[in-house]
């Protein structure tokens, strides 16, 4: 595709999306006033299906299509940058050079706070349906810890703790399963992603359904997104060195 009709492509949508988006804001409520018809029925909805946190509710039940497509964007936007950053015919991989020094407070702080930083990453995406978090914030968390290894000056025990096949693994199973899960409401005639899961009792751990669920699959896909995300800049600025600059200093 040359470059006229790939701006006739995005002319065409960017077109589209502008006329939806002057609609969507003329439906609008005005500002300030008392009527909040989305909060007026997302509440009671949460309740009904005994979620406390009413956020995790709007996103993993009421609009949990919505969060699909945030983690195939998420998945999408790994495996762009995981292809550009790939290493090209100009450049060679070599075994990344040790650090500079490290202060001694820095590598105690950093193993201190990696099983805490690991059990407080859990704990944010098992109890995203009762308190606020889930599972994009408790991914994001899980991912750091490893990375606290990084800050420790310890790249080879990071590399060593993160195999980047098991990250992939994980990310990709966990969207399949999050459209999985979908399809057993669909399968049980109620309809993709609804909650036909038992709800249990109100602010309590089992509880909200599919909810929970939903979190924990989140939880997976967000942190072995960022993991595999992560891994490709760190390889790219540690790990590869143009051909160029390597026969200079050759």
């Amino acid at each position: 595709m040359n470059r006229r009709a790939r701006l006739s492509v995005f002319g065409l949508g960017a077109a589209g999306l502008a006329v939806l988006f002057a609609l969507a804001l003329a439906g609008m409520p005005d500002f300030g006033t008392s009527d909040h018809p989305y909060r007026d029925l997302a509440v009671p909805a949460a309740v009904a299906h005994d979620t406390a946190n009413v956020v995790s509710s709007v996103n993993f039940d009421q609009r949990a299509l919505d969060t699909l497509g945030e983690e195939v964007i998420l998945l999408s936007a790994v495996v762009g940058a995981t292809a550009l950053l790939r290493p090209t015919p100009h450049e060679t991989q070599r075994p990344p050079a040790p650090g500079g020094r490290v202060l001694d407070g820095t590598i105690l702080m950093a193993y201190l706070l990696l099983p805490l930083t690991t059990l407080i990453g859990l704990d944010v995406v098992v109890h995203g349906h009762l308190t606020p978090g889930g599972g994009f914030q408790g991914g994001v968390v899980l991912a750091t810890a490893l990375h606290l290894l990084y800050l420790a000056g310890r790249y080879e025990s990071l590399a060593r703790l993160r195999p980047l096949d098991w990250y992939v693994w994980v990310e990709g199973s966990s969207a399949a399963s999050f459209a999985g899960i979908g399809l057993v409401g669909l399968g049980l005639g109620s309809g993709f992603l609804a909650n036909v899961a038992p709800h249990g009792s109100f602010q309590n751990l089992l509880s909200a359904g599919t909810v929970p669920i939903l979190n924990v699959v989140t939880g997976g896909a967000v942190a072995g997104g960022a993991v595999v995300l992560l891994a490709q800049f760190l390889n790219q600025a540690l790990g590869t060195t143009p051909q160029a600059a390597q026969k200079s200093a050759g």
